[in-house]
């Protein structure tokens, strides 16, 4: 899995991004990634610790600083911020149900030239 486009820390081995403890290296494929959400689990936080090959200084100042980037929330509320930092829910409580109002822009143009459009629902 290649690396988050939101990249707050980085180190030799280790990186913290928007999903959580990235390893720096693309070849293990995101295996030993940590998400956000698991950032608290100090079991899974010891086992990746002692894999072999592992640069422990770095990892320790990784889990350091993406405790300190993401402090612990409930489920519910990581998961909502998780969608938010992904874009896929909009960040204001509540969105407008009022149609907007539709304008015909091509007055004076050649329709061949004009973009194609399509009604998005």
């Amino acid at each position: 899995m290649a690396l988050h486009r939101d990249i707050f820390w980085i180190g030799r081995q280790w990186a913290v991004t928007g999903a959580g403890i990235q390893a720096v290296d693309q070849r293990l494929r995101g295996a030993l990634d940590i998400d956000t959400a698991r950032l608290w689990d100090d079991g899974l936080i010891h086992d990746r610790r002692a894999k072999a090959g592992v640069n422990v200084e770095d990892f320790d100042k990784a889990v350091t600083v993406a405790r300190d980037r993401f402090p612990q929330m409930p489920a519910a509320e990581l998961l909502i911020a998780q969608l938010k930092a992904l874009g896929a829910i909009e960040a204001s409580p509540a969105a407008s149900c009022v149609m907007p109002e539709m304008r015909l822009r091509a007055e004076g143009k050649l329709a061949r030239f004009l973009p194609q459009w399509r009604v998005r629902r």
